[in-house]
């Protein structure tokens, strides 16, 4: 089997021509605030790439055949990706905010990944357009540059289920019955009116039109990406409330919101990672409380819970916001705030890490190993929610878990050797895989990853690709079967 090049020349030019498209709301931006500079630079990158696409999209000749295969949709998703955080970081360059083609490469593949690892020490002295646009590839990337891509593709006569499920985060074991393309549309649908809904709140909490919009591109996307140096600690409590809200909504199953809109809400609160995400969430979020309260770090209970359960949500949904330094926590804290990074969001939400079925399946797998041992004969199935997992997704899940530590491991290894501190190369790693953002030490959230060299912010931002494909997408491009002819 070969690729489809006609076809995935059409799709990726679409993509870039989206891309350039996007970059003239930053550019507007830059306008408005006077920024001539910013402006130029968004201008300089979007026309040609909107050009370029659309031009190389219609010379590009009518593949054979419309039908995307599995392949081609992986290789589109893994190139589109390393593409649009090159393209992205353009306007970064050009404009001399961010000169050096490292630190731009790793600032927008955090942005578009929903990271927010940053390298910049100071984020307040980068003019208004640029923050905007940083924060706005966390909108763009949350959902998927290419999820929004196939509910345009329709229109471009290709059908777009394989990007899709190449893009999808976290197994699944419900066969959709909506076309692909419908359930893109409505998907944006669905994050466009929770963008609007919380812009709204922030404002009536007090924040003025752009912190609004920049917080909430970083909420809905689970990003992370300030305006301040402090991050959130100088806004109303109010809007971190707000704020912490959203980000434990982004961290649902957006499938979820679909079955609610089709008056299937019921079915919607009865599924079990919810009840295990919403679990973890108010666990996590009381044992902190009481930490907090006994280690004199909150001035009473409503302090420390607000402190806790915006920081629990921010880490549990791989946000990456603080109202807080955390790494001043005591020990505890920190220990069940990194269990959190492991964790992360729901499938198919827009939080990174492990998600939290495949939690779920991995306890039950383990605890059918022990009961297999001391019942030999016993099938012991497998169940969520009273439904038996069918072998190969718990396969696919022992697969992933393996891959997901075996890189963690050796990342952690390959970054160690920057001479930092154990706990600072691993919480690097697992900040960057899982899309979490601030780690620990000398990347905690009051800290930036800039120290690094070159090769590591790019080995990181390969890692950040990878875990917001969610490793197999990028590691079936190094295996020799992918590129057989057969």
């Amino acid at each position: 089997m070969v690729l489809n090049k006609k076809l995935v020349i059409k799709v990726l030019c679409a993509v870039m021509a989206l891309v350039g498209f996007l970059m003239l709301i930053p550019c507007t931006v830059s306008l408005i605030y006077g920024e001539t500079v910013s402006a130029r630079a968004f201008a300089v990158c979007a026309v040609p790439m909107i050009a370029a696409g659309y031009a190389a999209f219609r010379l590009t000749k009518a593949p054979d055949t419309n039908a995307l295969g599995l392949r081609d949709g992986f290789f589109i998703v893994a190139s589109a990706w390393f593409v649009l955080s090159l393209l992205g970081s353009l306007p970064f360059m050009i404009s001399g905010t961010i000169p050096n083609v490292f630190d731009a490469f790793f600032e927008t593949a955090s942005g578009f990944t929903t990271t927010g690892a940053s390298i910049l020490p100071g984020v307040e002295d980068l003019p208004k357009g640029m923050l905007f646009w940083r924060s706005f590839t966390h909108w763009v990337g949350g959902m998927g540059i290419l999820v929004l891509t196939i509910a345009i593709l329709p229109a471009l006569g290709i059908g777009g289920q394989k990007i899709m499920r190449a893009e999808t985060t976290g197994p699944s074991m419900d066969k959709m019955t909506f076309t692909f393309n419908d359930t893109a549309r409505s998907l944006y649908l669905i994050y466009s009116a929770m963008t609007v809904i919380e812009v709204v709140l922030l404002l009536i909490s007090g924040m003025d039109l752009y912190d609004s919009l920049v917080y909430t591109f970083g909420t809905v996307g689970t990003g992370g990406f300030a305006t301040k140096n402090d991050g959130l600690a100088g806004y109303a409590v109010s809007s971190q409330i707000i704020i912490a809200v959203f980000m434990m909504l982004a961290g649902i199953n957006f499938n979820l919101y679909y079955l609610c809109l089709n008056k299937k809400a019921g079915q919607a609160l009865k599924d079990p990672e919810l009840k295990c995400y919403l679990g973890i969430t108010g666990g996590s979020t009381l044992f902190i409380m009481v930490m907090l309260i006994m280690s004199g770090q909150a001035a009473g209970i409503f302090d420390s819970f607000r402190l806790a359960y915006f920081q629990v949500t921010s880490i549990l949904t791989t946000t990456g916001y603080s109202t807080f330094n955390f790494d001043l926590w005591p020990l505890p804290v920190k220990v069940v705030l990194m269990m959190l990074m492991f964790i992360g969001g729901c499938a198919s939400s827009t939080g990174g890490g492990m998600k939290v079925i495949r939690v779920m399946m991995a306890f039950k797998i383990a605890w059918r190993g022990v009961q297999k041992r001391i019942h030999p004969s016993a099938l012991a199935p497998v169940k969520i929610g009273g439904r038996i997992v069918p072998q190969d997704i718990m396969r696919s899940v022992s697969e992933f878990l393996i891959l997901y530590l075996a890189t963690l491991l050796f990342g952690t290894v390959l970054v160690s050797l920057e001479k930092v501190s154990l706990m600072t190369a691993f919480t690097s790693v697992l900040a960057c895989f899982s899309n979490i953002g601030p780690g620990f030490e000398a990347v905690g959230p009051a800290m930036n990853f800039g120290f690094y060299s070159g090769a590591t912010k790019l080995f990181l931002s390969v890692l950040m690709i990878a875990g917001r494909l969610e490793l197999f997408t990028i590691f079936l491009m190094f295996t020799p079967a992918f590129w057989s002819k057969r």
